[in-house]
């Protein structure tokens, strides 16, 4: 049975619970992860979303900040979450379907506004995560697992509106790419959006600050969904619904989908 899985950063699930409703009434996917949710778990609306059919939920949550959570349509057995850095956030949830596919759901932290450990405690905090993840997947070589989430990193040229001008600004420096790139190569992870897009301009965030962010678009590819080797071959149907980051009071971010023929 194929089904379709959506990640996106909400930026507070119960201010904007209008537009998660609205993606899972015009998108349909069968599961859709979370991240910035800002709120503790028994605070989530969950009323309409169950009545949209997405009775199922594993999350973690914290007051204010932070906060991951797995919606579905199908079966999903809690299966943990790690605090990577010991930071006493909740950046990770994972999840099991019951087709026996682990969804490891992730929000990294962005790393504040200066790329040196030194003076910025932030991206040291940044640094340590994305290490730990690394061995974690390292030590416990993930099967059957897709990993979603906003990485805040945008690894490639092209998931940046400039290369060039983005080499010294967090979320694109090369130390955070070096970063990123080791986590996927403990995991053996591939990076499906790009699997289906491998060319292009791709970019799922935009900032608040631009005036007009749709004619600016200065955009970067933060939000990622990846698979194991063993599944990778059965995904397709990668996109990311830009239009998402125009609605009323929107996240910054937009939603960035993957199907899997499992």
């Amino acid at each position: 049975m194929p089904f379709t899985l959506a990640t996106w950063n909400i930026n507070s699930v119960r201010l904007r619970e209008p537009l998660v409703c609205k993606l899972l009434e015009e998108e349909g996917p069968d599961v859709l992860c979370l991240q910035e949710c800002k709120s503790p778990v028994e605070k989530i609306p969950l009323e309409r979303f169950h009545a949209l059919g997405y009775t199922h939920m594993v999350a973690r949550g914290q007051k204010g900040y932070n906060g991951v959570a797995i919606l579905s349509k199908l079966p999903i057995e809690d299966v943990g979450d790690k605090d990577f850095a010991d930071l006493g956030h909740a950046r990770h949830v994972a999840g099991r379907l019951e087709n026996g596919v682990t969804i490891h759901n992730f929000y990294v932290p962005a790393g504040g506004d200066v790329p040196d450990r030194e003076v910025n405690e932030k991206f040291g905090q940044k640094l340590d995560y994305l290490t730990e993840m690394r061995d974690w997947f390292h030590g416990d070589a993930p099967q059957k697992s897709i990993l979603v989430g906003d990485l805040n990193i945008a690894p490639r040229e092209d998931d940046v509106w400039s290369h060039k001008q983005l080499l010294k600004i967090v979320s694109h420096t090369p130390i955070e790419v070096d970063h990123l790139t080791d986590v996927m190569e403990a995991g053996k992870w591939v990076d499906i959006t790009r699997q289906d897009i491998p060319e292009g301009l791709l970019y799922s965030w935009w900032s608040y600050r631009a005036k007009d962010w749709d004619e600016a678009d200065k955009g970067r590819r933060l939000d990622h969904v990846w698979a194991t080797p063993d599944i990778s071959n059965a995904a397709h149907g990668s996109r990311i619904l830009r239009d998402a980051r125009g609605w009323q009071q929107p996240s910054d971010h937009a939603p960035v989908f993957a199907t899997f023929d499992l």
